[in-house]
């Protein structure tokens, strides 16, 4: 499907938003988190908000949905949808506004979904208010959302709840519940966060099959300027609450007139762009995995039904050496989280891990306690990892609290020193709350924990795939410079190529619980040897107006590979050829 659409000039806006304003507090403590935004959207339209965390932009979205904050007001704008007021309107026409008229993509997904919920029966609830389809015509309407959105086993799927599902397949059921309606707007606050890049690839030629069919104009929040590029007509750059610029989205990239745009473009990492460095010479190795596997036991599906299991990591070896970063990419479902938090000794695992020569297998109560001091992990979902009853200073304290280091005052000056390094060197940053921050600063505050210990090994989970560009790059640098100072050894998992090769010594490519091939950054990034490593590399959307993704590219579905077996299934082996020193490849056997 070709990547443009005519979009026209005339038409009638379906949301014209005029002036609006947000604020927070009363009086001299009185804050404008939004000032004075305005911009339109047509049918057929896609309208980017990008910029920094804490810009405004999930705010504006929230606004337009009529879901602000009990605290924030709005002292002056007007929402029109369909030459109505949505600031003027009750909660019941909002109730049913909602989801099937203007249909929101949240960018937290643990969060946004209710965990007790399995998540066929949360998408019902959707349909069934909406009065899409009942009985088996509601399930069937469901499970052809699921499979529009590249789930793979959707009947498996609706039977599970959020916290059996990936980052990348909750995203996805966020997604699919979303598009229920085939709503006329689909608001996206960053949709593709926690996507690798061909299923994020699918997902946005899904948006413009959406709106080529049915009119769907889309307002996408993205910090992603590759995203940005992809997909928008116009684009809306916010900083601190203010529009920087309103344009198409040719002058934007060619032409920018703002100075802040021109410094958002200009810190977008690209693949490809990464300076060559010298190979460093590592010292002894600090993680050894030997045969890890991992296998989650799956319910029976009837009584009488064998006993099945969930493949998520079968067969690995990798060692990581100390000052060195090996870098996991894969699509979602891959097994690269699984195998972090087996590192951390979160899952039951078969194999070996030894830590600095300790097998951590079996560690319990006081050994385990010991061992996490050289090994810290960043989650992939910040909010989530950040305890909503603690206040800052307290969050990221609790390392040093639990493992008895220092004294109050020298807490609370690490504590300081942390978050300066992080970027949030704010004095009230530390009694505030996690609510009270983006996502991004909220993974700021994450990667600040976990540096508490000055651990040795750190396990880091998508940590800046929440952080807008700038201080993305921030934080990558910061992470290099920690590595330099004190021989920090990463294991590093994304689905960001780009970032990846800005921070990566080695790189694993994990695929179906395995990893297909494993060498050094510029073997695997620059002469891939399999062909899933290769398609991987094809799907990184390029933040520049001439580099638009292959129809072939995107509508490419997913690899699928049945990973639920009877229970003590044995999988076929793979070998690996070696094609040069250090670079390994899997083969069949």
């Amino acid at each position: 499907m070709s990547a443009t659409k005519e979009v026209t000039g005339t038409a009638r806006p379906l949301i014209s938003v005029e002036k609006l304003s947000i604020e927070f507090g009363q009086g001299p403590d009185c804050k404008r988190v939004v000032d004075n935004l305005s911009f339109t959207l047509s049918r057929s339209e896609t309208l980017c908000i990008a910029g920094e965390s804490g810009s405004g932009k999930s705010l504006s979205a929230l606004a337009i949905m009529g879901l602000l904050p009990k605290m924030a007001r709005v002292p002056e704008g007007v929402i029109l949808f369909n030459d109505k007021d949505l600031l003027s309107q009750s909660e019941r026409h909002l109730q049913n506004l909602r989801g099937k008229e203007i249909g929101m993509i949240f960018q937290e997904p643990m969060t946004s979904l209710n965990p007790t919920m399995r998540i066929g029966d949360q998408m019902l609830e959707t349909v069934r208010r909406h009065r899409l389809a009942t009985g088996g015509g509601a399930q069937q309407h469901i499970r052809n959302m699921l499979d529009a959105v590249k789930i793979p086993r959707a009947n498996d799927r609706v039977k599970q709840y959020p916290h059996e599902l990936s980052g990348g397949l909750r995203q996805r059921v966020m997604i699919a519940m979303a598009m229920l309606c085939k709503p006329q707007v689909l608001i996206a606050d960053e949709p593709t966060t926690a996507l690798d890049v061909t299923i994020q690839a699918q997902i946005l030629d899904l948006v413009r099959e959406l709106q080529s069919e049915f009119g769907t104009a889309v307002l996408l929040i993205t910090h992603d300027m590759g995203v940005v590029a992809e997909m928008a007509d116009k684009v809306v750059v916010m900083n601190q609450g203010v529009v920087e610029e309103t344009a198409d989205i040719r002058k934007i990239f060619t032409n920018p007139d703002a100075a802040y745009t021109r410094k958002l473009l200009a810190a977008v990492p690209r693949l490809g762009t990464a300076p060559a460095r010298p190979h460093p010479v590592f010292g002894e190795p600090v993680l050894e995995v030997r045969n890890l596997r991992v296998r989650y036991p799956m319910r029976r599906q009837g009584l009488f039904a064998p006993a099945r299991e969930l493949i998520a990591v079968e067969d690995i070896s990798f060692t990581l050496h100390q000052g060195e970063t090996l870098g996991i990419v894969g699509e979602s479902g891959c097994g690269k989280s699984t195998t972090g938090r087996a590192l951390m000794n979160m899952v039951d695992f078969e194999g070996e891990i030894r830590i600095l020569d300790t097998d951590i297998q079996g560690l319990k109560g006081a050994a385990l306690k010991k061992q996490r001091q050289d090994i810290q992990m960043v989650f992939q979902d910040p909010y989530a990892a950040l305890n909503p009853r603690k206040n800052i200073a307290e969050l990221v304290a609790e390392p040093l609290l639990i493992h008895g280091r220092g004294t109050p005052a020298e807490r609370h000056s690490r504590v300081k020193e942390l978050l300066a390094q992080v970027g949030l060197p704010d004095a009230d940053t530390m009694t505030r709350y996690p609510h009270q921050f983006s996502g991004g600063q909220r993974q700021r505050i994450c990667i600040a924990r976990a540096l508490a210990l000055n651990p040795r090994i750190i396990v880091a989970d998508e940590p800046v795939s929440a952080l807008d560009v700038s201080v993305q790059a921030q934080v990558l640098d910061l992470l290099e410079q920690l590595q330099q100072e004190y021989e920090l050894s990463y294991l590093f998992i994304s689905h960001d190529m780009a970032v990846v090769e800005r921070l990566c010594h080695r790189v694993a490519v994990m695929f179906a619980g395995r990893i297909l091939e494993i060498g050094s950054r510029e073997q695997v990034l620059n002469n891939p040897c399999h062909a899933y490593t290769k398609r991987l590399l094809a799907a990184v959307p390029i933040p520049a107006l001439d580099s638009k993704l292959a129809p072939a590219v995107m509508s490419k579905d997913t690899e699928t590979v049945d990973l639920i077996k009877p229970r003590g299934a044995v999988l076929q082996p793979i070998r690996y050829d070696q094609p040069e020193a250090g670079h390994f490849v899997a083969v069949a056997v």
